[in-house]
């Protein structure tokens, strides 16, 4: 089972995509195609525009008549997105600052032989002149993350009485989290929020191990484990279109 991330998209950098053109009413709308590794026609929109995902030998006219059909909320998510201001692509550089727990850490970047540590909220990337320094710091926020969440798996396993499920890292494009009988796997991203939420998101996690399902029994489970859940749940979508991408 998962909690759901709308909006949030993470990715590996891709060099810049040709973009193509689709008419939307009386406007022109700009888009980047991914072909392959897929079974059916997705979209997503970001700070950067839109992007569709295609099978392999599905034709032109029929990506932009899927594009089309979606055509109000395609301009409404773009024009959204255009009045928020919103600057989510982060690259990595000296002096450079990203939101850490809910606060913020300071990048620093010297020589060395791409190795990353933490000074405490200061991130250290030691490297080679032509290194991806962008790797480099999700390396160091995995980490990181998997510090954090670990001690708090095991601080809420405690508190429902079930042992400690494996953890995982996930960097899943639409779910915080996820849970099966192999264990759990929380989404490295959940690291730039306060840890009230990421709490949130371990509880609902590990209420799946009592209830595989969201049925009002789940959500009991998760409310005796965090009393203020559906708060926590709803902060949690209002926040998640300001998590930077890097």
């Amino acid at each position: 089972m998962n909690e759901q991330l709308p909006l949030f998209q993470n990715r590996p950098e891709k060099p810049a995509q040709k973009l193509r053109h689709v008419q939307i009413g009386a406007r022109i709308v700009a888009y980047a195609l991914s072909v392959g590794g897929r079974r059916r026609l997705t979209m997503r929109i970001d700070e950067r525009g839109l992007h569709i995902g295609s099978p392999h030998r599905v034709t032109i006219a029929e990506i932009e008549t899927f594009i089309r059909s979606n055509g109000a909320w395609v301009t409404g998510k773009l024009d959204e997105y255009a009045g928020s201001g919103a600057r989510r692509q982060l690259t990595m550089r000296d002096g450079q600052r990203l939101p850490l727990l809910g606060g913020e850490a300071e990048v620093r970047v010297i020589a060395g032989s791409n190795r990353v540590r933490w000074e405490g909220d200061v991130l250290v990337l030691a490297a080679k002149p032509d290194a991806d320094l962008d790797a480099l710091a999700r390396r160091a926020l995995q980490r990181r993350a998997l510090e954090v969440f670990n001690q708090r798996v095991d601080f809420y396993a405690l508190q429902l009485g079930r042992k400690v499920p494996p953890l995982g890292l996930s960097s899943a494009r639409t779910r915080w989290g996820s849970c099966s009988a192999t264990g759990i796997r929380l989404n490295w991203r959940l690291i730039h929020l306060p840890l009230h939420l990421i709490d949130y998101v371990v509880a609902h996690e590990l209420g799946h191990l009592v209830e595989m399902n969201h049925s009002p029994r789940f959500w009991a489970v998760v409310e005796s484990l965090y009393p203020n859940c559906r708060a926590a749940r709803k902060e949690l979508k209002q926040r998640t279109p300001e998590l930077p991408i890097i």
